[in-house]
């Protein structure tokens, strides 16, 4: 047993990451755009500006794509590279871009995925309001039913939202992310909440205007809480600490259950009511039947997670790392297990299929003197990793993995400092060079990830 014949092997990236083409394509400003202008927002004064230049080397990205033999790529749309206001006017010149991806991915037999959203809010949306104003469900779906009339003639899997957790969290209460904003922690109840309807909206609007049967789903991000040991008393501790609310409510927004209960179960989490009753606002029956509105599958960005087991008082309690435990570039730990763990706890709640959206590795990566790039700590992580994988896919319904990423890009408020994809990218050149990894993954997808 392992993967199954049709296990889905891919790459992921996001627009502003990679694409560049910020100027004279007819795209709108978005709010990633305005915030790297500000002094000391990221990390050496970094922008997306050019970013991989994917915008017009997408053609030898897909070559690429196809020699390593990936089965799919997940790639999102610039919300203002399509419609530039956020709402209104079709810029032609950006769906023609991502038409043209479209096609190149399906001449090279490789099946497009596309996410709507990760991370560009259209500024002018953003000057009303943002996720504070409820419109922004009608302005997402609106945009969501572009995508779907101009290419759901060629794609049929679509994800909604990347990663709400970090675009409200990082975005609006801590700051760290565009638009920067340190906001009341009611306010991002709000924007949580009307993003939620965003994305129940948008598969109404998709599935409205497909031209043939869609498969939808919805990515979010969690650290994974996983057991020590396998004592079933462990087990139940980390199931239950998984799916609790956060002790610290200005940190909130970093838990599983207040974002997919309401999409999967059609319900908020009891304890989070309880737990956060005097931030929440207005919510109405008629939100949560749009909140709800039927997927197909599920998506989940796994990295890492925390181990933990019954404490001597019947609640979980933490166990620490041992000294010297392993990182990756960026601090985040490497903790295998959250791989299996993470989809089946996953699995067992909400009982859709599921998609592993991203994993990676950030890494400091270089050309070494013999013109390579050697990374046999990303190699070791992702063999780790993905033997944990196929260990939960041999239990439950696991339909693909989608590594993070497919080239080094821009990476947030990190700028260039940090490096999570299999293909380097020289950022003055830009010189595509094959990592060792790249290497591996395609010789994995090969042999259908059999070790």
């Amino acid at each position: 047993m392992g993967f199954s014949d049709n296990f889905v092997w891919g790459a992921a990236t996001s627009a502003y990451q990679i694409e560049g083409g910020v100027k004279g394509a007819g795209k709108g400003m978005h709010i990633w755009d305005v915030y790297t202008k500000e002094s000391g927002k990221v990390y050496g004064g970094h922008t997306g500006e050019t970013a991989c230049d994917h915008y017009h080397r997408f053609r030898e990205d897909v070559r690429i794509m196809k020699e390593i033999g990936l089965k799919a790529y997940r790639f999102s749309i610039d919300w203002t590279r399509v419609l530039p206001e956020g709402t209104g006017r079709v810029n032609e010149e950006g769906i023609r871009f991502y038409s043209d991806l479209i096609d190149a991915l399906i001449e090279n037999n490789i099946e497009p995925y596309i996410t709507l959203y990760h991370w560009e809010l259209p500024y002018e949306l953003y000057k009303k309001g943002g996720w504070m104003n409820r419109d922004i469900a009608e302005w997402f779906g609106e945009y969501a039913g572009l995508v779907a009339e101009r290419f759901s003639d060629r794609v049929t899997h679509f994800f909604t939202l990347n990663e709400p957790q970090c675009f409200v969290g990082l975005g609006f209460l801590t700051g760290v992310h565009a638009p920067g904003l340190k906001c009341p922690v009611r306010d991002t109840f709000e924007m949580a909440h009307n993003a939620l309807r965003a994305h129940g909206r948008a598969v109404q609007m998709l599935r409205q205007h497909a031209k043939q049967p869609l498969t939808i789903g919805y990515a979010p991000t969690s650290g994974i809480i996983y057991p020590a040991s396998d004592r079933p008393e462990d087990i139940e501790a980390a199931r239950k600490k998984y799916f609790s609310m956060p002790e610290d409510d200005s940190n909130w927004t970093w838990n599983v259950a207040w974002w997919s209960d309401p999409v999967l179960l059609g319900k908020y989490p009891e304890e989070g009511l309880k737990k956060y009753e005097k931030y929440l606002p207005k919510i109405t029956e008629e939100d949560m039947r749009l909140i709800s509105e039927p997927i197909d599958v599920y998506g989940q960005n796994i990295y890492n997670g925390r181990a933990f087991r019954m404490g001597a008082d019947g609640n979980p309690e933490e166990v620490g790392r041992v000294p010297g435990a392993g990182k990756t570039a960026v601090n985040w730990p490497v903790t295998p297990e959250a791989l299996y763990w993470g989809p089946k706890f996953l699995y067992e709640r909400y009982r859709k299929p599921i998609y592993i959206t991203e994993n990676g590795m950030a890494c400091h990566d270089t050309v070494s003197q013999d013109g390579k790039v050697h990374d046999p700590n990303r190699i070791d992580f992702l063999a780790r990793y993905l033997k944990n994988l196929k260990r939960a896919a041999e239990e439950i319904d696991i339909r693909g993995y989608f590594q993070w990423s497919l080239m080094d890009n821009f990476e947030w408020d990190k700028g260039y400092a940090e490096r999570f994809g299999i293909i380097y990218v020289d950022f003055e050149t830009q010189e595509r060079i094959w990592k060792d990894s790249a290497y591996w993954y395609r010789d994995l997808i090969r042999r259908n990830g059999d070790f």
